[in-house]
């Protein structure tokens, strides 16, 4: 079914928000999956805050210009769907890639991070990433660790004396 003009132009505006606003770019090629396979993948992703976009490859092209991930330009061939991550870089590369090892026909063609275009092989690298909420957990204790030890050492202050002065007292005991 053809789109009109002005369809066209508000796919691309939409496409090209979410492309100014997203951390990371991971493209697939979805041919194979079932549509039923498809709305369980766009069901995870909304509740990871990863948006999902089937979008001509010659109206997507247009959308990217003008972003970070121009990059991807030489990918889009095919069908292809892009996952933007909006909050974790890593979570769209998660999510695609959970799906692939379920799905044998879901293929990833890469990755785009910070203007940069990886292939599919590096997607390991991406989704390994940390959460948001694990890395500040990691923070937390790289910070916290520095206090924890100041305060073990205050504490072995008194336990020295302590045990020097024990020592002292079962030296003049034994003496007497």
């Amino acid at each position: 079914m053809a789109i009109r003009l002005e369809g066209k132009k508000a796919i691309v505006a939409e496409v090209n928000e979410t492309a100014g606003g997203a951390l990371s770019v991971v493209m697939a090629d979805y041919r194979g999956v079932t549509s039923g396979d498809m709305t369980a993948l766009r069901a995870k992703a909304r509740a990871e805050n990863v948006i999902l976009k089937v979008v001509r490859n010659n109206l997507a092209k247009i959308a990217i210009r003008g972003t970070e991930y121009e990059c991807i330009d030489e990918v889009l061939v095919g069908p292809t769907i892009l996952a933007f991550s909006m909050e974790d870089p890593g979570a769209a590369a998660r999510l695609l890639k959970d799906f692939a090892k379920e799905k044998e026909a879901f293929e990833i063609k890469g990755l785009a991070v910070g203007g940069e275009l990886m292939g599919a092989d590096q997607i390991d690298r991406l989704a390994k990433l940390p959460t948001r909420h694990e890395a500040l957990t990691m923070l937390a204790i790289v910070t916290q660790a520095p206090i924890t030890k100041l305060a073990r050492t205050l504490n072995e202050v008194p336990t020295k004396v302590t045990r020097a002065v024990a020592a002292v007292r079962d030296q003049k005991q034994e003496a007497a």
